[in-house]
């Protein structure tokens, strides 16, 4: 009985979906890849932050960093965005959402912003609820989709 069991056991992981990831993840991340910057220098975490196998990109869950201008400095999922401005890109309503999440962290330091966005695994438009905060200069973010 004991090697059907170790059997069914790896079958049931294969199958299961990967935990979603919530609001205290992205809060989590976006101070973790903080921490890294102030402990390893900026230019080291924007390396770090864009290499889509490193610590700072786990599932959909990543690390997207904006000058205040709306420069993309790095990204864990889209590195091909990287230099890109996107100051002024709107979500499937038309809101301006980089220019609210620069706002967020330029005003307040930090905080929370709601837009649509597509799922990288649906590819379909779906809200999405981000964090920022502003160090030195730049507004590090991650979000994670409604559940």
């Amino acid at each position: 009985m004991r090697p059907v069991i170790s059997l069914l056991v790896p079958a049931l992981v294969l199958v299961m979906p990967a935990a979603a990831q919530t609001r205290p993840d992205a809060e989590a991340m976006v101070k973790k890849a903080i921490a890294y910057a102030k402990a390893n220098g900026v230019e080291k975490a924007l390396q770090e932050v864009s290499d889509p196998s490193g610590p700072f990109t786990k599932g959909e869950l990543y690390i997207f960093v904006y000058d205040l201008s709306g420069n993309v400095m790095a990204h864990g999922a889209k590195t091909n965005m990287i230099g890109k401005n996107l100051l002024n890109t709107r979500d499937a309503d038309g809101n301006p959402y980089v220019l609210n999440l620069i706002n967020i962290g330029k005003t307040k330091g930090k905080g929370w912003l709601s837009f649509k966005f597509p799922d990288p695994v649906t590819h379909k438009i779906e809200p999405k609820t981000a964090y920022v905060e502003l160090y030195d200069g730049l507004v590090y973010g991650s979000g994670v989709y409604a559940m």
